[in-house]
């Protein structure tokens, strides 16, 4: 088979960094053909702030994945998340510029450039905006407008703000590296594309992706974001919290935690039913108590759903999303994290994979591979003609052969 175009989807998260290498193959869906995971560094809750060491573990990461296919990175899809995201709403009016009245594309285009006209905060600057709905002549719940007849047009826009110095600093350690970044997206925008399906953004659901130190909410409505939110707090925060009550090391609270964590209820768990440290760490004798570890974690995960519960509450959507909630990321694997989040924010629930690529999808069939394949996705979708870098890449070939046709001329 014809060999078709990479592109290269990079999520930089504070445990780990996952990159994906997708094929694009003319009437296929897009296939993923590498993968790398690797030991991250310099990220703390999504965000860069240590470039240096941000920079070596990437190079690490981008130099294993350049091995895989046999071709050297030189452009990347980023994940972008973080505590300082923020979500917000405007609305832009324009009049219809035809004299007919008829809504063009280009009427859709002013009247959302007119929604971007907010007044921002000193340090931050517009990450994506799209509309929520339209209006034409006071007539709302409009999807697309196009065509349609009318004076006065407005779109109702949703807004996702981002700190100006994390985007600084993230286009810094790809610069360090001479990668250039096609477009940085939003991790819950990303995971929403990889794990939710049409049917469930219709119905209203919640997308809760749990990582090392955050956990990104992304709410759902008649196909829509409506509201995103990225919570301080992780499963890495439960891994902290069992290395304080036990008094160990966090790499032995971490595989104790994977081992014999779970969120299910500990009725039929004893007291006196203790767990040998010694099987995960020969260095370590002492015993402890698998019922007093479990109520650890279910101190930290309970902390989490009401968290999440009072950001549904603040938009009046709590126990109202019919599609219920979606758990992903690394923290979503931890056994009975679907029964504990129905019983304590009263909906349905369950677990998400990524879906819409083909390829080694054995190696991301995991619900902490949303982001990154959804990084692709979204690209995809938002941009059908962006994979087709070749202008880019014809031109730079061009610049090539100019300079070394100069080099040879006298």
């Amino acid at each position: 088979m014809r060999k078709g175009e990479y592109i290269f989807a990079i999520d930089l998260g504070t445990h780990s960094i996952k990159s994906l290498v997708g094929e694009i193959l003319p009437n296929l869906p897009l296939q993923i053909v590498a993968q790398e995971i690797t030991p991250s560094a310099g990220i703390r809750k999504g965000t860069v702030v240590d470039i240096e060491e941000t920079r070596n573990a990437l190079s690490t990461n981008l130099e294993n994945l350049s091995k895989k296919v046999g071709e050297r990175v030189n452009s990347v899809i980023c994940s972008l998340g973080g505590t300082h995201i923020e979500y917000t709403t405007s609305k832009g009016v324009v009049a219809i510029s035809r004299a007919d009245g008829k809504v063009t594309k280009e009427d859709v285009q002013r009247v959302i450039k007119a929604a971007e006209a907010i007044s921002l905060p000193t340090n931050k600057e517009i990450l994506h905006i799209f509309p929520r709905e339209f209006i034409l002549d006071k007539e709302g719940e409009i999807k697309d407008p196009v065509g349609m007849e009318g004076v006065r047009l407005e779109a109702e826009c949703s807004i996702i703000l981002a700190p100006i110095n994390a985007l600084r600093n993230l286009e810094r350690v790809f610069e360090l590296l001479n990668v250039e970044i096609d477009e940085v997206i939003f991790a819950g925008l990303a995971a929403s594309e990889a794990i939710l399906s049409k049917r469930q953004k219709e119905l209203g659901c919640l997308l809760v992706d749990i990582g090392g130190f955050t956990t990104t909410l992304s709410v759902w409505e008649e196909g829509e974001l409506i509201h995103t939110r990225v919570l301080p707090i992780g499963a890495g925060h439960i891994t902290n919290d069992i290395a304080i009550a036990f008094q160990l090391p966090i790499d032995i609270a971490e595989k104790l935690k994977i081992r014999y964590g779970s969120t299910l209820p500990t009725v039929d768990i004893g007291k006196k039913e203790k767990i040998d440290l010694h099987e995960i760490d020969e260095k370590e004798g002492k015993l402890i108590s698998r019922k007093e570890m479990l109520e650890v974690i279910d101190a930290r995960v309970s902390e989490i759903c009401d968290l999440i519960n009072e950001e549904l509450k603040k938009i009046s959507r709590a126990k109202l999303l019919p599609a219920g909630i979606i758990l992903c990321g690394g923290g979503a694997k931890l056994p009975g994290m679907v029964e504990f989040f129905k019983r304590k924010l009263k909906l349905p629930c369950e677990i998400g994979y990524p879906s819409g690529v083909e390829g080694i999808i054995d190696r991301i069939d995991d619900p902490s591979f949303g982001t990154v394949v959804g990084l692709l996705n979204y690209y995809l979708k938002q941009s059908p003609e962006a994979p087709l870098r070749s202008k880019r890449l014809l031109k730079d070939k061009i610049k090539q052969i100019k300079n070394w046709l100069r080099e040879l001329l006298p």
